[in-house]
């Protein structure tokens, strides 16, 4: 079953409602964003939360020794690198690397392959952000991505549409921040909920 992961939480409020509608997920971005939380919002947020979801933490270029300790003190399960991270710099990480690329064309896919991370988030190809650009990409490129690993879509994704992403590539899991929105870093409970349940809803 693909897996849900809502992106760029910044309250206690909206990860408890994603934990309890059933995510598999829980992103929280400490890179330079409109979403970006500190350590100790995080710690907080993540003290009352039950369950069995999954923490990620959300890195852009960061120097190795703060992600490290940021994901210790946080209690982290995953970490992600939205930057120009090498392959070198993910064997260091001291958790699991979701590692993010840009998708722009089918060229990524020769650098995706020089990388030995847990999953492998592909990303709509935007020449001025890292991500949260509410823009999708053509799916069909995603699809080679599979061959080297676990894949999580992605860019652009709502209530609308995640259902036929899902059915188009069948990655590994779905990722959603801005189109599950009322405002930057704060969620809308209906989309959020819509947007579960038509991610579940698979034939």
């Amino acid at each position: 079953m693909t897996q849900i992961k809502i992106c760029g939480l910044t309250n206690l409020e909206d990860a408890q409602l994603a934990s309890r509608l059933g995510v598999d997920l829980l992103g929280f971005i400490f890179a330079e964003s409109p979403r970006q939380v500190t350590s100790s919002q995080v710690q907080q947020i993540i003290s009352e939360l039950n369950g069995q979801v999954k923490k990620i933490g959300v890195f852009a270029n960061h120097p190795l020794a703060e992600v490290n300790q940021i994901a210790q003190t946080c209690n982290l399960d995953y970490v992600q690198l939205h930057g120009d991270e090498s392959p070198s710099y993910c064997q260091q990480v001291k958790l699991p690397v979701i590692k993010a690329f840009q998708v722009k064309d089918g060229s990524y896919l020769e650098e995706l392959a020089q990388y030995n991370v847990a999953k492998f988030l592909l990303d709509t190809y935007h020449p001025d952000k890292l991500g949260g650009s509410g823009q999708s990409f053509n799916w069909e490129l995603a699809l080679a991505a599979k061959d080297y690993g676990e894949v999580i879509i992605a860019g652009g994704l709502d209530e609308t549409n995640v259902k036929q992403a899902i059915e188009a590539v069948q990655p590994a899991g779905v990722d959603v921040s801005s189109g599950v929105e009322a405002e930057s870093g704060v969620k809308d409970h209906d989309k959020l909920e819509k947007f579960i349940e038509r991610a579940f809803n698979i034939e």
